[in-house]
């Protein structure tokens, strides 16, 4: 299976949001969307991409929220890092049914359903051209999938990181709320931290900084995005460098 000359990226790591898989519903999965989104990831590994996901669980049970409604916060974190593992379990049999193999790996043991995160393993696995599901966040309380994204994008030596959400990119102001703010087209992580742009949490901003991993904020829910991402189109908002946001 060999890549297009044309696809921009070799590794790549894709971070979807648990809500991305709800669609319509208020709660759980939807799974026509869920299927959608098997599809796409399946377009891109048909390129010869190699492929690594993390996915959230806001859409099962999200740890912040528990805390605030009285939960102890650690407890309330473990148990959103148990709805990210049922989230990766859902995609991997999605992903499977296409015909394309499919590991998941959490950090922390549950060994009957998924392997633990060993960095090496997961590497063998996408150089065998196998997707790697990452779930179960860090393994650690107080830190979201958002660290966890940028952490196992810069362990396993990805070329970019693809945060999918519910809008076309960063904005200065909530889009849905306010019609007139403009999409960045590029922003630096220093201006990001400075704005307080919800972009991803501070500490995976200030990770990916550090190690200079490029990330790239699109709409999932626009099909062929994915793969616009892969091919450089100008879609989305670019985080990157110390330049100046446009």
């Amino acid at each position: 299976m060999n890549q297009q000359p044309s696809a921009r990226y070799r590794r790549i790591l894709l971070k979807l949001s648990g809500e991305a898989l709800m669609g319509g519903e208020s709660y759980g999965i939807d799974s026509a969307v869920l299927g959608e989104v098997a599809e796409e990831i399946r377009e891109i590994h048909q390129l010869g991409i190699e492929i690594a996901l993390v996915i959230g669980g806001g859409n099962i049970f999200r740890g912040i929220s528990g805390a605030s409604r009285g939960m102890d916060r650690s407890t309330a974190d473990y148990m959103g890092m148990l709805a990210t593992v049922m989230n990766a379990l859902a995609l991997q049999q999605a992903l499977e049914k296409l015909g394309i193999p499919t590991r998941v790996q959490t950090a922390i043991d549950i060994k009957e359903v998924a392997e633990p995160y060993i960095r090496r393993r997961a590497i063998r696995h996408l150089e065998k051209g196998r997707i790697v599901i990452f779930a179960a966040g860090t393994g650690l309380p107080f830190f979201t999938t958002d660290t966890t994204a940028a952490l196992r994008a810069i362990e396993i030596g990805a070329e970019i990181l693809m945060k999918a959400t519910k809008v076309d990119g960063v904005y200065p102001t909530d889009p849905e709320r306010d019609p007139s703010a403009i999409k960045y087209d590029r922003i630096s992580y220093t201006e990001v931290l400075h704005r307080n742009l919800k972009v991803m949490d501070a500490t995976a901003i200030s990770l990916a900084r550090e190690e200079n991993m490029r990330i790239v904020v699109f709409n999932l829910r626009k099909k062929g995005n994915i793969k616009k991402v892969i091919f450089g189109e100008g879609i989305g908002t670019v985080v990157e460098g110390s330049g100046h946001a446009e």
